[in-house]
């Protein structure tokens, strides 16, 4: 009995030196899986934000989402917030760590509840600004109490900021002006003479989208294979959109085509099109968001394509990087994957950006479809049955 007591310390010492060896390579794994998360990490089903726990679990203070509004888009309640909680969830942050407000388009609604967050316990913000203006307000609060700040799908221009998520909103811009350009062919419109037409001037995005579609269609103007009919200025109001495409077209009666940055803007101009009974196929239009509207105006022949931007991906990249901050470490290169210009501040962001995809019948029972986006009862109802069963999707 005495040399069993003897013999005991030493064993114990042994265990604990071996569950230490355990707990060490067990958090070496760790670490190891959270570096290699990317932005080509993200699936539909969420999986690879487990792989950060580890981060989530050395981090500090809860995580405050300051979102814009629902009047003019619906993906905010749809989408961003639930995909949000799912990938923090996901990687293992409580639920009492994320505070999820938006502002219902209202400024001083958006920095009081940035500085509820705060006062809250908030280490990391998301903000999706509703202008520059306020965003670089919560920034600069934010700042002033050593709060972290990740822009949310639209950057504050002159911002502070420390890292930005989105699409590659230029690449969103190629798909539409790539898009036109293959429809312009599929749809055999003799002569293009294209009205171009552009988001709010105010909202970075808009910028973008227009550097993207004007760098493709530039050569056609150029050659002379196009003629570019007009280039209003821009908006996001599809009232708006729409009086200004019947003044152009009253200007400029041989327009044939629109380059269109947005499915709701598109859908104003299309219903103006169908009251003057242009025909499916005659007339292309292009858009992004892939709204409901969009796509069935996509099936029904009065648009081309709509730029897709999956938010499961954006929802996800921005959790990680948001986690990373409230850890207090350097996110992986994979998952900061380009720069951002802030044209104002000048300064590039570092940026997490993910890849669109363009949207036509060919491809939409694989994209919107198979991800649950848009439901498919509702995509091919009222005589879209056969365009749903010529593109393959089953209501």
């Amino acid at each position: 009995m005495v040399g069993f007591k003897s013999r005991w310390p030493t064993c114990g010492a042994a265990l604990t030196a071996s569950l230490a060896v355990l707990f060490g390579a067990s958090l070496a794994a760790g670490a190891a899986r959270a570096a290699s998360v990317s932005v080509t990490s993200f699936t539909v089903d969420f999986t690879a934000m487990a792989a950060l726990k580890s981060v989530a679990a050395a981090g500090k203070g809860k995580v405050g989402v300051l979102l814009p509004e629902t009047t003019t888009s619906a993906r905010y309640n749809s989408f961003d917030t639930p995909y949000l909680k799912k990938a923090f969830a996901a990687a293992g942050l409580p639920a009492s760590d994320l505070i999820i407000t938006n502002a219902q388009g209202s400024e001083s609604t958006q920095l009081t509840q940035a500085q509820a967050d705060i006062a809250q316990g908030a280490t990391v913000l998301l903000v999706d600004p509703i202008s520059s203006g306020v965003g670089a307000s919560v920034e600069s609060y934010a700042k002033s109490h050593g709060v972290k700040v990740i822009d949310y799908d639209r950057l504050t221009l002159g911002g502070s900021r420390d890292y930005y998520v989105s699409f590659n909103n230029v690449a969103v811009g190629h798909l539409i002006g790539e898009g036109m350009v293959a429809c312009l062919a599929a749809w055999h419109v003799a002569k293009p003479d294209i009205l171009v037409t552009r988001g709010a001037p105010t909202d970075n995005n808009a910028t973008l989208f227009a550097q993207g579609y004007d760098a493709v269609l530039a050569p056609y103007f150029a050659s002379g294979k196009y003629v570019k009919a007009g280039e209003p200025a821009g908006t996001w109001d599809p009232a708006t959109a729409q009086t200004t495409f019947q003044e152009q077209l009253t200007a400029h009666p041989q327009i044939n085509a629109a380059v269109i940055p947005n499915d709701d803007n598109a859908n104003a101009i299309v219903a103006y099109l169908k009251t003057m009974k242009v025909p499916p196929r005659r007339f292309p239009t292009t858009g992004q968001d892939a709204t409901l509207t969009g796509l069935r105006n996509i099936l029904a022949g009065y648009q081309c394509g709509s730029a897709y931007k999956p938010i499961y991906l954006e929802a996800q990249a921005a959790a990680s990087l948001a986690l990373y901050l409230r850890a207090g470490q350097m996110p992986p290169e994979g998952l900061v994957n380009g720069t951002t210009m802030d044209s104002e501040a000048k300064v590039a962001v570092p940026s997490s950006l993910l890849t669109p995809i363009w949207v036509t019948p060919a491809n939409m029972n694989a994209t919107v479809v198979k991800d649950a986006f848009v439901s498919p009862k509702a995509l091919c109802a009222s005589g879209l049955e056969g365009a749903c069963k010529a593109a393959g999707i089953t209501p």
